[in-house]
């Protein structure tokens, strides 16, 4: 290559975990770091997530003697994941379980604390090998240690939340635990405030934690608004990449090798056309346009999982806005989720990812409604319909339709009278009977676990008979798509022939998951795009200048 205009060791592309992580174990391999983000904040999807990690067998389930293994790690994810493609390769697996001790102590040693989410189980905890408590978070993080760079954090919640908070305070004014933890969170978030100090939760304090230990802490350079427009190469071998920076065109040589981490394709509308037969409504990163898929497929990069993402139920964005994405709403009593002719077609409480899949699978353009009755709007927070600016819009844009009755709900929203009244029918019957025959709503202790404990028998399941009814309308949403680079064990670029591409590596959205077409757990993006990203830097520090 021509002379370049600066050197580093290890040049990463993309700000997110996966990219922060990147960075993080090289540092920790006495190598200089070099971050490039295209957009004007950085910390990516991961610093909008809930920040959670899926992390099986790690270091905090040992130190708190909870029962957990390599093994039943490894029988968890071949009967959840299987084999879908290279990408999920039983050496894949195993090498993201073998690398969870490695990240936990490294992120550790650096000053970063976490904390486990005991209650927390994986999203198909009665396969055999499934737990419950295996997934991290980083406790809430100061953003004031982060100095300038606190005013370019890409935030969603600017609040101390963890984990629990989200699903505890959604019920928070009708039990016990849930006022408990309300009480909780607000103190934590004004005892904040009087010791000066600005507490981040969620994806933010994971961002926030592992900003402060690579750039203040230990001085690793970060460039925004400079986006990589095409990788270096001298022979078969990447050597660094060209970027647009401070106005110019810059070449960055890489001793050891580039991470690309720059997230999905998920806001890149042609493509999900092209991919996915949608355009998609994504709750990540604007930024998130499939550029480090085209840099790597110009370099001979193959790609897997291209046609999916992680899917869900987000209610429909106003005009202007991103979709929201529903969590834990989906599985508390007196509400349904039904099809454009009034009827169920799933478990509305099933994993985020498996009900994306159903939608798509049942009516992939179709509309969809979320339907609650009074008792819902009264007992449980709706993160989705708390701006009155928000519900004023989304009611002039029919996105939100009310009723005094089932049978005006109907009328409104073009249902078969009979159909939806049969719907309704049924389901209240299974909830008085705490057993849905139709599709087990509540019969998974993960479904239960964003449910309501003082709604007997079924804490999933409550009758829709109390008015007024409320209907917001329902689309396919993601939080991100899945395919990308295929990569080995290290994440290693791999060609269509399985041969190395050496120099590259890849890792997180950019990535095709090793997760397959399923979910495990909470945090199954975010822990995997962690530890390979971790992985990718010990394998960087092995290579020769």
């Amino acid at each position: 290559m021509e002379r370049p205009d600066h050197t580093y060791d290890v040049v990463v592309v993309g700000s997110g975990a996966a990219g922060l992580t990147t960075a993080l174990g090289a540092i920790d391999e006495g190598l200089s770091v070099l971050v490039v983000e295209s957009t004007v904040k950085w910390g990516g999807s991961s610093a909008m997530s809930g920040g959670g990690l899926w992390l099986p067998d790690n270091p905090l389930m040992r130190r708190e003697q909870v029962g957990d293994s390599r093994e039943e790690a490894l029988e968890y994810l071949e009967r959840c994941v299987g084999d879908v493609g290279r990408c999920t390769s039983t050496a894949r697996k195993e090498a993201f379980v073998d690398g969870v001790s490695d990240y936990v102590t490294t992120a550790e040693k650096y000053g970063i604390t976490f904390a486990r989410g005991r209650d927390y189980p994986d999203y198909y905890p009665e396969l055999a090998g499934g737990k419950i408590g295996r997934a991290v978070e980083v406790r809430p993080f100061n953003a004031r240690r982060l100095g300038r760079l606190a005013a370019t954090q890409r935030i969603l919640m600017p609040l101390p939340a963890m984990t629990d908070d989200v699903w505890q305070l959604q019920r928070a004014w009708s039990t016990a635990d849930g006022f408990v933890r309300g009480a909780r969170f607000v103190f934590r978030t004004l005892g904040g405030l009087l010791s000066g100090q600005k507490k981040i939760g969620i994806g933010g304090a994971l961002t926030g934690a592992l900003g402060h230990a690579v750039f203040v802490a230990n001085g690793a350079t970060l460039w925004l608004e400079s986006p990589a427009r095409r990788l270096l190469t001298e022979g078969r071998r990447v050597v660094g990449v060209e970027v647009e920076h401070e106005g110019a065109t810059v070449a960055v040589h890489a001793r050891r090798g580039v991470m690309i981490a720059t997230g999905g394709f998920d806001h890149n509308a042609p493509w999900r056309l092209k991919y996915h037969g949608i355009e998609g409504n994504p709750a990540g990163n604007p930024g998130n346009l499939g550029q480090g898929h085209e840099l790597a497929e110009e370099v001979g990069a193959d790609l897997e999982l291209m046609d999916d993402a992680w899917w869900g139920a987000s209610i429909q964005p106003v005009a202007g806005a991103q979709a929201t994405f529903l969590v834990g709403e989906r599985s508390l009593p007196y509400s349904i989720i039904v099809d454009s002719e009034g009827r169920r077609f799933a478990n509305e409480a099933e994993s985020y990812v498996d009900l994306g899949h159903h939608m798509l699978e049942h009516d992939a353009g179709g509309d969809y409604w979320f339907v609650v009755e009074r008792r819902f709007a009264r007992r449980y927070l709706r993160a989705f319909a708390l701006d009155p600016r928000t519900n004023k819009a989304m009611k002039a844009q029919g996105i939100t339709v009310e009723a005094d009755s089932l049978a005006g709900l109907a009328e409104r929203l073009g249902f078969e009278q009979d159909t939806f009244r049969a719907t309704v029918d049924r389901f209240n019957g299974f909830a008085r009977s705490g057993r849905d025959q139709d599709f087990g709503r509540g019969d998974s202790a993960y479904d239960r676990y964003y449910g309501d404990p003082t709604v007997r028998p079924n804490p999933c399941l409550g009758p829709l008979e109390k008015g007024p009814f409320v209907a917001y309308k329902v689309v396919v949403g993601d939080l991100g798509t899945k395919g990308g680079v295929l990569t080995d064990t290290e994440s290693r670029a791999l060609r269509e022939d399985g041969s190395v591409i050496a120099g590259l590596y890849a890792a997180g959205n950019a990535s095709a998951s090793v997760m397959g077409r399923t979910y495990p757990g909470p945090g199954s993006t975010i822990g995997p795009a962690s530890v390979f990203g971790l992985r990718a830097a010990r394998d960087m520090a092995r290579q020769e200048r």
